[in-house]
């Protein structure tokens, strides 16, 4: 029996839609992110002893047509099918799910993600030819109901499925999350085997580049985060230092072309120790001159850390400054303060890495003069890189909570992305519209990056890099025509 993942088609007119984005779309900036869930989920499924068949229609840019075609062509002897989704996108997820259904009426149809674990009952109320739903963290999900498929045995027996029983919708308990991190294999071989990392673009980092992650949860609180709230919670689990520089050196010897490695954890510097230990492995092995990296890192990073990191190899760290107003901050339970940032940015410069800085408008307590605030401390710390995005609340978290009660969100779930697929608001506020807020956005950027102080920088760094230059031009020429 094969289990067939699927990352399925969505607005491939347009372009390539990063689904496993925590904010899915098509962005500005042309990213297109591995479906690194997806990927681990097959990985593991196939280190098991299942055959598996793999589809990223996003990064063909493949339409439905096209897409089934070619599931027509593998689709042989599938008794599973595992379907990608996310909040945009849903209502074609679905669609494109019964579609499977009705031409492989004998296999069973799973959707996995952030958004049907958080909206059970309606998804199967929206699809009644959907079988199943995985919620949270699915790898040993799917696992389990793959294995009960093939021996026929009792799905009441699958822990986090959720499904069809007749007439009835059944809940099996949640399923433990898992703790050895070290059993699933690398995302860097899935990859190798099945996929083409030119594919994918990430404007942050140099092209090509993989992504990762080196752990799973997050420790902290952000009302607005999704995967710690619907999929991985809140405890960091981690990965060993050596199976970590044991992936990286696997993508140095598979992967020549490739440039940079992108560390998709919600917060990889979490914990301090495992940070330096990898980076002493790193620098121990020479792989710090073999490629750059990149993480998310929060704004509580010491000078210490970031001096090891930066003679690892690390180039760029992202940190969510999210605002430049303190009581915003506290509202969405972020857990930092501005002397926080202001210093965090100092010691990054100071340490030599780059910064590209996230910005978002539309918490609660935002106003039209809470927006300039945050405008003016992005201008004054000056990071290499900045983005700025209204709020848009997803199913699971806090905030989409905190919106609905207060009839906030105006929009339904299509609306979440505009026609070409860009992300759009869907928020109304007192006294800020979500044109106003779209606005903000815009002319945010265009004051931020139309700057002569900024094209001065960006000729810096790219005297000093010729490698980042490029990165730079292929980023701005696709985001030229937004500012």
């Amino acid at each position: 029996m094969k289990v067939f993942f699927i990352n399925p088609p969505f607005k491939a007119e347009y372009g390539k839609f990063s689904r496993e984005s925590r904010s899915p779309a098509i962005t500005k900036s042309g990213a297109l992110y591995y479906p690194l869930w997806l990927i681990y989920a097959a990985a593991y499924t196939e280190k098991n002893g299942f055959e598996i068949e793999f589809l990223d229609a996003p990064a063909k840019q493949w339409n439905e047509k096209k897409s089934l075609a070619y599931i027509k062509e593998h689709g042989k002897e599938v008794g599973l099918f595992v379907l990608d989704t996310s909040t945009p996108s849903i209502n074609q997820d679905i669609a494109f799910g019964e579609t499977l259904k009705k031409r492989y009426p004998t296999s069973f149809v799973l959707l996995v993600g952030t958004h049907p674990s958080s909206t059970v009952e309606e998804t199967f109320q929206n699809g009644p030819k959907i079988d199943g739903i995985a919620r949270k963290e699915y790898d040993e999900t799917v696992l389990s109901l793959a294995k009960a498929l093939k021996n026929q045995t009792d799905l009441k027996e699958v822990k986090g499925l959720s499904y069809r029983d007749g007439e009835n919708i059944l809940h099996n308990p949640d399923i433990d999350y898992l703790h050895d991190l070290d059993q699933i294999p690398y995302a860097s071989q899935f990859i190798y085997k099945y996929l083409d990392p030119k594919d994918y673009f990430f404007a942050a980092a140099h092209y090509p580049s993989i992504q990762i992650f080196t752990g799973r949860g997050c420790p902290s609180r952000c009302n607005f985060c999704v995967y710690p709230q619907t999929m991985h919670g809140h405890q960091y689990r981690l990965r060993t230092p050596e199976n970590v520089v044991g992936e990286f050196e696997y993508i140095a010897k598979h992967f020549p072309d490739v440039k940079e490695v992108v560390i998709e954890d919600d917060t990889f510097t979490a914990n301090k120790k495992r940070v330096m230990d990898i980076c002493h492995l790193l620098i121990e092995k020479g792989l710090n001159k073999r490629f750059k990296w990149l993480c998310n890192a929060r704004v509580n990073l010491d000078l210490e850390t970031m001096e090891t990191m930066k003679k690892a190899g690390c180039r760029l760290i992202i940190p969510g400054i999210e605002s430049g107003n303190q009581k915003i901050l506290n509202n969405i339970k972020k857990g930092t303060t501005l002397l926080q940032i202001e210093k965090y940015v100092k010691n990054a410069k100071k340490a030599g890495l780059l910064i590209h800085a996230c910005y978002m408008v539309g918490n609660q307590g935002e106003t039209k003069e809470t927006m300039k605030s945050t405008l003016e401390l992005a201008l004054k710390l000056n990071t290499d890189t900045a983005q700025f995005f209204p709020l848009i609340p997803y199913p699971g978290t806090e905030a989409y909570q905190w919106a609905k009660a207060n009839h906030y969100i105006k929009k339904d779930y299509a609306s979440y992305c505009k026609e070409d697929g860009t992300h759009n608001c869907v928020l109304e506020l007192p006294g800020l519209t979500s044109q106003e807020m779209v606005d903000f956005c815009d002319e945010a950027r265009k004051k931020y990056y139309m700057r002569p102080k900024y094209f001065l920088h960006r000729l810096a760094v790219g005297l000093k890099d010729p490698t980042d230059f490029k990165r730079s031009l292929k980023a701005f020429g696709r985001l030229k025509k937004y500012l």
